[in-house]
């Protein structure tokens, strides 16, 4: 099973994968010092993802579909089930409400932009740099 196998939870083969989107497994509490970090040099986001839920699976794939800021941001994804307490962790130090699927915004240390289910849009998030 390939590490998009485990990440995005289906067994679909890595070449089924976008490829638009180099995604950073966001899979440790420690983490969230690096994102707050290199959120002063670089935009960050982060994809908040329940592997079992459908719409956000449908959210994730239009995301996916329509990203085009590979170099421009860097992109954490968070399995939900597997690191809830990442989750809890991201809602309080970015003071945002949990939500599945959300998409979250972090420049200078702070989240600037966050949404959820159908307001998750690459275009959108395009005006927020």
């Amino acid at each position: 099973m390939s590490v998009f196998s485990n990440l995005f939870g289906s067994s679909e083969k890595q070449d089924n994968f976008s490829g638009k989107i180099n995604w950073i497994p966001l899979t440790d509490l420690g983490q969230l010092n690096e994102i707050i970090s290199s959120s002063n040099e670089k935009p960050v986001v982060i994809f908040k993802h329940s592997t079992r839920c459908s719409v956000s699976r449908m959210a994730l794939k239009q995301f996916e579909n329509e990203f085009d800021l590979k170099n421009q941001v860097d992109a954490y994804f968070l399995d939900l089930l597997e690191h809830r307490d990442i989750s809890n962790e991201i809602a309080s130090r970015f003071g945002v409400y949990h939500q599945s699927p959300q998409l979250l915004l972090i420049k200078e240390g702070k989240s600037v932009y966050d949404v959820s289910h159908s307001d998750i849009d690459a275009e959108e998030l395009k005006g927020k740099l």
